[in-house]
């Protein structure tokens, strides 16, 4: 067997793209071979400085690729991250250290060009937290009865003088993106939209390994005439016995105020020979079975970690989210990569906040990634505490943290990636 020593990590070089593409295929259980579109397409984005190989010999076996983004904080500040996606190691060189290699590579650079945190989608729970990620957002799914909504079967449209259209992609590409930073400007734990996102997601490019088939497109205009609503669904065609059964199934929804939302989700469970609504990804909180008359005919199919943080700089970090409360806290933080690690004191109140590494005693002490779960105010330091996986150094410390880091409705990001 090839010793460790032998499989070099780093950066993959030109020509090397398909070999990559082979082993990310390879991890993901999607067949290996990669076509000349799918290997264009793919160099048309990817920063090779930040796509990693694990090479043996010349064949790749693990992958790691990591790109720029920004994430929604508290209050609504952009902040820069560095965000992981494609991460496999191929089935016959596990447990060899590869993703250890790959993420301690990516996370120092990171830390160097000077982004506050990292982020990913976590395919296994286990996996990332033992790299400082802790889990920091959630996201459900709904499946909504709509025979047994309440909703008026009757519904021709909004009641508050806005209304509904169906639209082209064409206007999708153009007032999409505009829509959407409205909104993940005031959501945390949002993040960027590339134009290649729209691109995609609009038929405008078509991926290689994907069929495409055009989804409907419908928008909200307010009394005033202004775009804030927006969705993307499909519908299926499911006929038993004469009678329709489709299923209307969102890709995506996108809503800038209460009335958008609401009349996008009864726009849905209004259309003709649709009896479900499957809501796609959604805030663990949404509005939407609220929205329903009887909120028991939707029913959560999906309830799931989301959005992983870790922290990179915890001073710019908890500097550049907002406070709703009042106090002080120190926080001291064990990581096991190196990065972070110190005691930190925070100074919080409505107009600001201050944080400096402090001499001070610790009033809570917490592993780098209990703090990526808390950032966005998600979590709880009661709960985190209660399970062991934050220390209470003075009475009363983890109740202080809640006052200051929680939020009145919960983080979430829309976006996988």
């Amino acid at each position: 067997m090839t010793g460790h020593a032998d499989i070099a990590v780093r950066p993959i070089s030109a020509g090397e793209t398909a070999e990559w593409s082979r082993a990310l295929n390879t991890g993901f259980l999607r067949a290996p071979e990669s076509s000349e579109e799918e290997v264009a397409d793919r160099e048309s984005y990817i920063d090779p400085g930040r796509t990693l190989g694990a090479f043996e010999g010349g064949r790749c076996v693990a992958t790691f690729r990591s790109f720029a983004q920004e994430i929604t904080a508290v209050g609504g500040a952009a902040v820069a991250a560095d965000a992981v996606s494609n991460v496999t190691v191929t089935p016959t060189h596990r447990r060899r250290g590869l993703l250890s290699r790959m993420m301690a590579t990516d996370l120092a650079a990171a830390k160097e060009r000077g982004d506050v945190v990292a982020t990913l989608i976590a395919a296994e729970y286990p996996i990332y937290g033992r790299f400082g990620f802790g889990p920091a957002t959630w996201t459900a799914q709904w499946t909504v009865d709509v025979r047994r909504t309440g909703l008026d079967p009757r519904w021709s449209g909004p009641g508050d003088g806005g209304r509904i259209d169906i639209v082209e992609p064409e206007f999708v590409r153009k007032a999409g993106p505009e829509l959407f930073e409205r909104v993940r400007r005031a959501q945390p734990g949002a993040v960027d939209r590339s134009e290649r996102w729209w691109q995609v997601a609009t038929g405008a490019l078509r991926l290689a390994r994907s069929s495409w088939s055009e989804p409907f497109f419908a928008v909200y205009r307010s009394a005033r005439g202004e775009v804030e609503g927006m969705v993307s669904y499909r519908a299926d065609d499911n006929w038993q016995m004469k009678q329709p059964h489709n299923t209307a199934s969102v890709d995506w929804l996108v809503a800038a105020s209460p009335a958008a939302e609401r009349a996008l989700w009864h726009y849905l469970c209004s259309i003709d020979w649709i009896t479900q609504v499957k809501s796609g990804w959604r805030a663990p909180d949404d509005l939407l079975p609220l929205l329903l008359p009887d909120p028991r005919a939707a029913r959560i199919t999906t309830q799931s970690d989301w959005l992983w943080v870790r922290i990179l700089d915890v001073v710019r970090a908890l500097q550049a989210r907002t406070y709703t409360g009042e106090g002080e806290l120190v926080l001291e933080v064990a990581d096991a990569g190196g990065l972070v690690g110190g005691r930190y004191l925070l100074r919080a109140s409505r107009e600001g906040a201050s944080c400096a590494v402090t001499t001070r005693e610790a009033d809570l002490v917490m592993d780098v990634a209990e703090l990526g779960a808390l950032w966005l105010g998600d979590e709880s330091a009661v709960r985190l505490a209660a399970l062991g996986r934050v220390r209470e150094q003075r009475a009363g410390a983890a109740q202080v943290a809640d006052a200051l880091l929680r939020t009145s409705r919960r983080a979430w990001c829309p976006d996988v990636f």
